[in-house]
């Protein structure tokens, strides 16, 4: 049986990936520091409640990836460990820079050197799209440059892959594997994320924000092919320190996602202009041949379909 380490297990991926991992009878024990950043702990909560709910023998722990000593007990007995805790968001990375340092590129550090130290030697982190900036031509491809990050968040994705990598260089055993989440959506999605945000928005009449003029693009990606993507490069990555893409290889921009949102709401967006915040990129767009080719992965939900898992979910759901 394996036997998982998933942190940030009670939050929107993890859940899913939690629930995949369950499912199929692996051993799961979930660490999570339960925080309200970025979003309120009680959907964590709700989260963890409805794993228990579902899947009585798995192991819920709160605690903080940055918890050196913690992690180290945590490892033990572990076949692998899937690193899905981090502080996630542009926007509020640039006021609390430092924090997000400390969280995503320290606890990843720290994790995987436990991990390392007990003879682990399958380590699958979540890296991000952010990673390639506005100067990476699209589709963006795994071996892009990465060197201007437009945000502190981005800067701190590409650090954790940036420190990994050579550490993974002298352990010709391990697999260490950084994903590449490009615009992830679904239920259980965060709060303050733009699909969820305006789905809400628009079933309940009230105007959402849409910044600058419709025309930025982004490659939504839906949660169950992420979670796939998560279990395959855990089940089937090679060797070594690699990178993946997981994104619909479809983008699309801002205005053509309102309107699907419109369609499967069944009512008319408001719509309140405003200029583009600082650290947001002009389009997001994956190249996924790398995916395909060495994990057998493909995206399978198509925009619309998964729109309607996320209003069946908003409706269903505080």
């Amino acid at each position: 049986m394996n036997q998982w380490l998933l942190s940030g297990g009670v939050g929107f991926i993890g859940y899913h990936v939690a629930e995949a991992l369950l499912a199929r009878g692996d051993a799961v024990t979930i660490v999570d520091d339960f925080s309200d950043a970025p979003y309120p702990a009680r959907y964590k909560r709700r989260n963890a409640e409805h794993l228990k709910a579902a899947f009585p023998h798995v192991s819920i722990v709160e605690g903080t990836v940055t918890d050196r000593e913690h992690m180290n007990a945590l490892v033990q007995g572990k076949s692998g460990v899937i690193h899905l805790a981090g502080l996630a968001g542009v926007r509020p990375s640039f006021t609390s820079p430092a924090r997000y340092a400390e969280v995503n590129v320290q606890g990843t550090a720290s994790l995987f050197e436990a991990t390392m130290a007990v003879g682990i030697r399958n380590f699958v982190f979540a890296s991000s799209s952010s990673v390639y900036g506005n100067s990476t031509p699209l589709p963006a491809t795994e071996d892009a440059a990465c060197t201007e990050p437009e945000s502190p968040y981005a800067a701190t994705k590409r650090a954790a892959e940036l420190i990994t990598k050579p550490l993974c260089a002298v352990r010709p055993d391990a697999r260490c594997v950084a994903l590449r989440f490009f615009t992830v959506y679904g239920a259980r999605q965060r709060p303050e994320m733009a699909i969820t945000l305006f789905m809400r928005a628009v079933l309940e009449g009230r105007p959402l924000t849409v910044f600058g003029d419709g025309g930025m693009r982004r490659d939504f990606t839906h949660v169950d092919d992420i979670t796939r993507g998560v279990v395959a490069s855990a089940d089937a990555a090679h060797a070594g320190w690699s990178a993946y893409n997981l994104g619909s290889g479809a983008p699309v921009t801002l205005g053509e996602l309102i309107a699907g949102i419109e369609q499967v709401a069944g009512k008319k967006a408001i719509i309140e202009r405003a200029g583009k915040p600082a650290g947001d990129v002009d389009a997001t767009y994956a190249s996924i041949d790398k995916a395909r080719r060495e994990l057998d992965w493909e995206p399978r939900v198509k925009l619309i379909e998964g729109l309607v898992t996320v209003r069946d979910w908003v409706t269903a759901n505080d």
